[in-house]
């Protein structure tokens, strides 16, 4: 039978219930606009807290100082080099557009160099598969490489007119480090509490959340780092225009599984070999294979062991799409949500194993 006002009460719990969710929502519109910046600084917490938390105690548990020292290092490390790398990253763009569109680096004499080289039943296969319409292939991948260059020259502009913003941003970003950093603990604690779930549950997800996060800043980042630098230093050795810029590149595509750097040496070194630079395409090739390639295949273990336990198929869809969703941010949003999902169907098919048995 049931009780006087349960129904009553009932309909004043969906009440809340919808506020809840209706104020939650309108907090997420509102935050919205900077959304990359709670985001990095979320992550940048996660990433530096053991070190916050080694200061704590060495400064006689003065969490503030922690804090701020902390920030500082963040500061040094990330932020000041991030700056500058992207503002000579636009400058060697704007030079290397303006070579390519002086003619002094030209591309499609390389293309060209390329047809000619290719044997005759290479030139019939493509013949027969419609794809021997090399002049077309040229122009678009001419086009498709200004655009790139004169697009990444042109934020220079963008970032004058967004200044502010973008500052707004960090400072947001540092900020939210900070009170993560110091209270991070008891916010979470207080955050979990308030989640509709069991704590077993809600202990195995915030667990997995913050291994992935570390995983992927550890693997991934350091990485991407590592073969960006030692590409643009192997760019800027055999004297090849914009050093800065491909190893930049490279380190981004290092960031896409099943891609990786080998999408810009590659056809570098075949371009060098084919227009008589044989010595600086050997080398090229070797250090790709041997030392930008093995990178990758040595540290990546190491960093990341098997934290994410996810396989590869499952980090390279999650990558793309979280790049071609979010930008930039995807490449921790997209493994992130796939580690997040694996993880959620493994508690649910442990449960029901545990129930059946």
């Amino acid at each position: 039978m049931e009780k006087p006002g349960s129904r009553r009460l009932s309909i004043e719990d969906a009440g809340f219930v919808a506020l809840v969710l209706l104020v939650t929502i309108a907090f997420a519109w509102l935050l919205a606009p900077f959304f990359g910046a709670i985001l990095w600084g979320i992550v940048a917490a996660i990433v530096f807290a053991p070190v916050n938390r080694r200061m704590v105690p060495m400064l006689g548990g003065r969490r503030n100082l922690a804090a701020a020292l902390t920030l500082v290092l963040i500061l040094a490390l990330v932020i000041l080099p991030a700056l500058a790398l992207g503002l000579s990253l636009v400058e060697q763009a704007a030079a290397l557009y303006a070579n390519f569109q002086s003619g002094k680096v030209d591309l499609a004499g390389g293309f060209d160099l390329m047809r000619q080289a290719l044997p005759t039943w290479a030139s019939d296969q493509l013949a027969a598969r419609g794809l021997a319409d090399f002049d077309a292939a040229r122009k678009m991948f001419d086009s498709t490489v200004a655009s790139g260059l004169q697009t990444i020259a042109s934020r220079a502009l963008l970032f004058g007119q967004g200044a502010m913003r973008f500052m707004a941003s960090i400072a947001i970003m540092l900020y939210l480090t900070f009170f993560l950093l110091r209270d991070g603990t008891s916010l979470g604690q207080k955050i979990g509490r308030a989640v509709p779930l069991r704590p077993d549950m809600r202990d195995a997800l915030v667990s997995h959340f913050v291994v992935v996060v570390r995983a992927t800043m550890k693997g991934t980042v350091v990485v991407a780092i590592l073969q960006g630098l030692v590409g643009g230093l192997v760019f800027w050795f055999l004297g090849i225009p914009g050093p800065l810029l491909w190893g930049l590149v490279m380190g981004f595509f290092s960031l896409v599984p099943a891609v990786g750097t080998g999408i810009i040496w590659v056809p570098t070194a075949i371009y060098l070999l084919l227009t008589g630079s044989v010595q600086e395409g050997l080398i090229l090739a070797g250090c790709g294979l041997f030392v930008i390639g093995m990178i990758d295949n040595l540290l990546r273990p190491v960093l990341v062991g098997k934290d994410t336990r996810m396989p590869d198929f499952v980090v390279l869809i999650a990558t793309l799409a979280g790049l071609d969703i979010f930008g930039l941010n995807g490449f921790i949003i997209g493994p992130m949500i796939a580690a997040l999902f694996i993880a959620v169907w493994t508690i649910i098919a442990e449960d029901r194993g545990a129930n059946l048995a």
